[in-house]
């Protein structure tokens, strides 16, 4: 396969990429990631140029096998996230039968405004990586946690917090533009602190460009 470094490439891939949404998901977001400061040092290699049926996204220099790494999510912007133990995405595209989906609208509503008045928005920090491993499906292990300690310091991320700055929920997000975990403590749960931060983080999404899938 050849693995594109020009970014003229990188920008013409993205946009066939975004032509073909919502099939292009898996590597869509790394692509879009790529062409932004690239945080997680991914590559990505296509079966021909200009003309491919088949695109790859993975870390630089990493073979397409299992051990531990990034996996790609089920949308773009937010949601939930696959087995990271798993081998990265190829993404085989009928491209001449895809068609662009009708733009997403604007996120007006401020959600922050059907909080209680003691909630703040924040950010996670590293001491928080071992609640995040406690609390992901595909947690509780070690390679689960250099992979969301990771993820906590190469991408986006909102919480939500008390007053006093305890944690409520959160949304991290991946090196493929999906949410890789999103969670709610069960004392704070039926509040609408999903919501919220959802929505905020799909605002912060669509501000850099990323469309946001369901």
């Amino acid at each position: 396969m050849l693995i594109l470094t020009c970014p003229a490439q990188l920008q013409r891939l993205e946009g066939t990429l975004r032509r073909s949404l919502p099939l292009a998901l898996p590597v869509y977001g790394a692509v879009m990631n790529i062409n932004r400061g690239n945080p997680g040092e991914f590559e990505v290699a296509v079966d021909s140029w200009p003309h491919f049926g088949a695109v790859l996204a993975r870390r630089s220099g990493e073979v397409a096998g299992g051990g531990c790494g990034a996996r790609r999510g089920a949308q773009t912007g937010l949601g939930g996230a696959m087995d990271p133990g798993e081998p990265p995405p190829v993404l085989t595209l009928p491209l001449a039968r895809c068609r662009q989906p009708p733009p997403a609208p604007p996120l007006i509503a401020d959600p922050r405004r059907r909080l209680d008045p003691g909630v703040r928005v924040g950010s996670l920090s590293p001491e928080h990586v071992d609640l995040l491993n406690e609390t992901w499906a595909y947690g509780g292990n070690a390679c689960s946690r250099r992979y969301l300690a990771e993820v906590l310091e190469r991408f986006p991320n909102l919480c939500l917090q008390d007053g006093a700055g305890q944690l409520l929920c959160w949304s991290l997000t991946d090196a493929f533009g999906s949410g890789t975990h999103s969670y709610t403590l069960p004392a704070h749960r039926r509040r609408g602190h999903m919501r919220a931060v959802l929505t905020l983080a799909a605002r912060r999404a669509q501000a850099r460009g990323f469309p946001t899938f369901g």
